[in-house]
Formats: structure tokens, sequence, C-alpha cells
């Protein structure tokens, strides 16, 4: 008898510190994000302005918007500065006209690496939009994330931490066109900013 009761005391106890110390911990979950349907297109050359244009192409996946012959943003495009996100938010920001003359009104939000946070990129992303992300001076397509989704459930606080970035550089067509931005093994400092861009009939 005072063994089972040496037992019972034993799994109390360890219910007792399981309840003690797991109460009022945050709790995680691991998500993932992608746009999917983008068209795969692949740079004519690795020249910095065609790798712009065919991102441009592809996170808009609109030929009559951008960067077909006579399409909306083409001459715009062209003359942006490819080295600069900032100059291609710039450039597109405005009203533009498609060829047969109705306009459309893009936005073209530019943010610097240091203001970028996780809730504008999963936002963005659940918004199914891809964005251009320059990182290390080579300008690539994001089209998707994995996170971390915290929850405090005493401040009852959600907070978002981005693990991955999944990117595609479209200078190739093969194994090396899909990358991954990894936060824990790649340096930040080596990412120059992001850009968003949306239009709307008007």
């Amino acid at each position: 008898m005072s063994t089972l009761r040496s037992r019972s005391l034993f799994l109390s106890l360890v219910l007792c510190l399981i309840v003690t110390f797991g109460f009022g911990q945050d709790y995680y979950s691991i998500h993932e994000v992608r746009v999917s349907g983008l068209p795969s297109l692949v740079s004519r050359t690795p020249d910095p302005s065609d790798v712009l244009l065919t991102s441009l192409d592809t996170i808009l996946h609109d030929r009559e918007i951008c960067c077909a012959k006579d399409s909306a943003l083409e001459d715009s495009a062209q003359r942006a500065d490819p080295a600069s996100l900032k100059d291609v938010a710039v450039k597109l920001q405005g009203r533009h006209l498609l060829s047969d003359g109705r306009p459309i009104q893009v936005t073209a939000q530019y943010t610097e690496a240091d203001k970028i946070n996780s809730g504008l990129l999963i936002t963005t992303l659940q918004a199914k939009h891809a964005l251009l992300m320059q990182w290390d001076s080579r300008l690539y397509v994001c089209y998707g994330a994995t996170y971390r989704e915290d929850f405090d459930p005493n401040s009852g606080t959600q907070t978002y931490a981005i693990l991955t970035l999944l990117l595609l550089d479209t200078r190739y067509s093969d194994a090396r066109r899909e990358i991954v931005f990894d936060r824990a093994r790649d340096d930040w400092s080596k990412v120059q900013g992001v850009l968003s861009l949306n239009f709307i009939p008007q």
C-alpha cells in the first residue's frame, strides 16, 4: 500500500510541476504562405535591366500592364535603375495608360531593410501578392515564407517571426531558380529592401 501511495504522490508532484511551469508559457506554431500561379518566366539575359523587367512581369503577370511591348509600364520600367528598388518604386508609382488608352493607378511600396517587419511580408503574401526583394545586390521574386506564430496567453498578444523566405531568381530555369533565404543562416544586413506593387483601373 505504501508503494502505491508513493507512486500516487510522485505522479501528483509531476502533474503539479507540469501545470506550474507549463502555465503561462508562450505557444507557437509554424506556418507557410505561398503565392501560387506565377508564370515561369526567364530573363532574356542576366543583365540587371532584363532581370528587373522579367521579375516585374512575374509578380504582376499581366502583359498589358508589364512588361511586354506597348504595355502600360514598359517605358517607366526601362527607365528605372535596376540596382535601386527605391528608384523602381518612384518610376512606377502613379497613373499610367494601357495601350488602348484606359488609365490604371499603380501603387508601388518600397520598404528599406531596416523597416521590413514580419507582418508586412506575411500580409502581402497572404493577399496573393509576390514582392521584389533585393539581396546582396541581386533581384529576386519573393513568393512565399515560412514563419512562426507566437501567442502569449497571459497578455493575449500574437507575434510573427519569419523563418525563411522563398525566392525565385528569374535568371535561371534550372535548379538555381529557387532560392531559400534562411533567417538563421543568411545575413539580413545584405538585404537592401523589398518592393510590393498593385494596380487598379481608374
